[in-house]
């Protein structure tokens, strides 16, 4: 089967045209971030930053912005359609992408980023409320799996995209480049992407509606445990990404090219979320995503206990390998958590998505702030948030569901991920659905 979901207008759309579009929009956060890591030095040194904890603020101003906003646009996609509110906000991230190569001095620098980061909050929730309006369930994990496999691929690229800038140019050439990139998805976006909410499924903008969305959302507790638990989690990578240069030109000694090793990670996050694109139908996203969880809390402790005997950093041999394969369970965990959230949620699933991503982004980058910038010198701090809060993460993921991990709720058969364009899953699912 070659088109997406027979809903309306977005039955128009190939399949594969709706994942790529999809994906290139979330990529566009992912590019926001890791594009900026090789820069960090030399915008501190540019506007008179000392501090290289306080560079760290370039990342996680944009993860606020990013963040906070994803609340307003959820409840406004539900009334007025998600194009207008898409387009909006690439709008506004393209705008600030181009005004921060005006900026003077970091304050004004860490304002427009945080404002890139609003705009480029439309992003994420007219993405993930895309996906929920054509798909549900375990359908719903493997599109978006495929989604994330490609936007994986950012985090892989980005940063060596952002290297290559800097050898070349400066940092106002790497917001340059992040402008175009912007302004490339929009008109694509503008040209190709249907309206997916019907119109009947419009909600009113109205304060008890949208009062009520919010209850719905943060009163079904495995939503919302899952929501915390994913937040944490998030906490871990951002953790990574605002240490990564310090720890990789510091603690390892390497040089310009650490962008390859960083890179590293991000290729086995991406082939893992292709593994779980192809598995989840036959494990159910529980089995594989908690299976990943407790796999990551193990690997967090040996690095860690590595890294205590051995003065604070384990030998570059070993802490190589141990960031890939932690960070390879991240392809299981990030999109079948995100899915299990959402499952029960499609009736609200623009105000959902808002609540969620504000709850994940906005509370894992204040957690990978916090790691961040207690960075001494050594991977000690890095690694004992990601034990910390590896192991709250799974606390909340008991809750979700009652104590009992692993287990696989109601069976539903598939023949491979191309079936999730049946119109079956495009209705609400029960919060038994897997």
């Amino acid at each position: 089967m070659s088109h997406a979901p027979d809903r309306g207008p977005a039955g128009r759309l190939p399949y594969w045209e709706l994942v790529t579009l999809i994906a290139s929009l979330m990529a566009l956060n992912a590019a926001a971030i890791d594009i900026f890591i090789p820069s960090l030095q030399n915008i501190g040194a540019a506007l008179g930053v000392n501090s290289e904890n306080e560079r760290q603020f370039v990342i996680t101003a944009y993860v606020t912005g990013f963040g906070v906003a994803q609340i307003f646009y959820g409840t406004l996609s539900d009334r007025f359609g998600r194009r207008p509110v898409l387009l909006a906000g690439l709008g506004v991230y393209c705008l600030a992408s181009f005004l921060a190569i005006l900026s003077s001095s970091f304050e004004m620098l860490l304002a427009l980023r945080v404002l890139q980061g609003v705009g480029a909050a439309a992003t994420r929730v007219i993405a993930v409320s895309v996906v929920r309006d054509c798909f549900g369930g375990p359908r719903m994990a493997s599109v978006m799996s495929l989604v994330m496999m490609i936007f994986m691929v950012i985090p892989v690229v980005a940063p060596n995209v952002g290297q290559a800038i800097m050898l070349f140019g400066s940092w106002q050439e790497v917001f340059l480049f992040t402008a175009l990139l912007g302004l490339a998805v929009t008109v694509w976006a503008a040209l190709r992407l249907p309206e997916t909410l019907h119109p009947e499924d419009r909600l009113p903008l109205t304060m008890a509606r949208v009062a009520n969305a919010f209850r719905i959302v943060v009163t079904t507790r495995r939503s919302f445990a899952y929501a915390v638990g994913t937040s944490l989690m998030f906490g871990v990578l951002f953790g990574f990404i605002n240490q990564a240069e310090q720890i990789y030109r510091g603690v390892y000694q390497i040089g310009d090219f650490f962008t390859v090793y960083f890179s590293a990670a991000a290729i086995f996050m991406a082939l893992s979320s292709f593994v779980n694109s192809q598995l989840v139908m036959r494990f159910g996203m529980r089995r594989l995503a908690h299976m990943a969880h407790v796999s990551f809390i193990a690997l967090a402790g040996v690095h860690l206990t590595i890294a205590a005997l051995n003065g604070g950093a384990a030998p570059f041999w070993l802490f190589l390998p141990l960031m890939i394969l932690s960070f390879g369970c991240f392809g299981f965990i990030g999109t079948n958590y995100n899915a299990l959230s959402m499952d029960p949620l499609g009736h609200v699933a623009g105000t959902a998505s808002s609540v969620l991503g504000f709850l994940q982004t906005l509370g894992g980058g204040l957690c990978g702030a916090i790691i961040g910038y207690y960075f001494d010198g050594t991977t000690l701090p890095l690694l004992s948030g990601f034990l910390v809060l590896s192991v709250l993460a799974l606390g909340l993921v008991a809750i979700a569901e009652d104590g009992r991990l692993f287990r696989r709720l109601n069976q539903h058969k598939a023949a491979s991920p191309m079936d999730a364009l049946s119109n079956d899953d495009a209705k609400p699912q029960s919060a038994a659905a897997e």
